[in-house]
This record gives C-alpha cells, structure tokens and sequence, in this order.
C-alpha cells in the first residue's frame, strides 16, 4: 500500500512540474508572437513546435479569434489550471489517504 501511495504522489509531482513547464512555455509563446521574434531562432523554434499541437487541437474545435486576438493559449492555460487543481490535487490527496492507511 505505501508503494502505490508513493507511487501516486510521484505522478501528480510529475505532471505538476510538466504543467508547470508547460504554462511557461505558453507565456513565451504569447510573447513571442507579440514581439515578432525571428523564426529561425531555435529556442523559438521549439517552444513554437512545443505549443503548436495542443493549440491546433484547441483551434479545430473551438473558434478562438475575436476581433484579431487569439484566445487558444487563454484556453489552453485554464484547461491546465483545471488539470492541476483537479486531477493533481487528487492524485496527491489520494496518495497521501493511501499512506495514513498504511
């Protein structure tokens, strides 16, 4: 019982620091795009192609241009935001009921 408690509270540390990274890397797209940065700059190159599928995903299925402002990273921060309060919180409560137990 302690190693799957264990086990849980390491997936919600995990997916936690991966959703931090990944809210950071939304914020530099964002500035990214308003400051015209040059293309071919690697590291804008992989923070564009890190963000590029989950924001397409988000472009397919909701329409997210208003008057010229794209809200898919709006979108894509709060769907975050959710996954963390919601299935983080939960992994690491689960994992630490799990360890009381024990």
């Amino acid at each position: 019982m302690i190693v799957f408690a264990n086990l849980l509270i390491g997936i919600a540390f995990i997916l936690s620091a991966i959703l931090r990274f990944m809210f950071f890397i939304i914020i530099g797209r964002v500035i990214i795009s308003w400051v015209n940065a040059d293309p071919f700059n690697p590291i804008v190159r992989a923070i564009i192609s890190l963000t590029d599928p989950p924001l397409k995903l988000i472009r397919r299925y909701i329409p997210t241009t208003f008057g010229g402002l794209d809200l898919a990273p709006l979108i894509l921060l709060l769907a975050m935001e959710f996954l963390q309060i919601f299935l983080v919180n939960s992994l690491a409560s689960y994992g630490q009921y799990f360890l009381r137990m024990a």
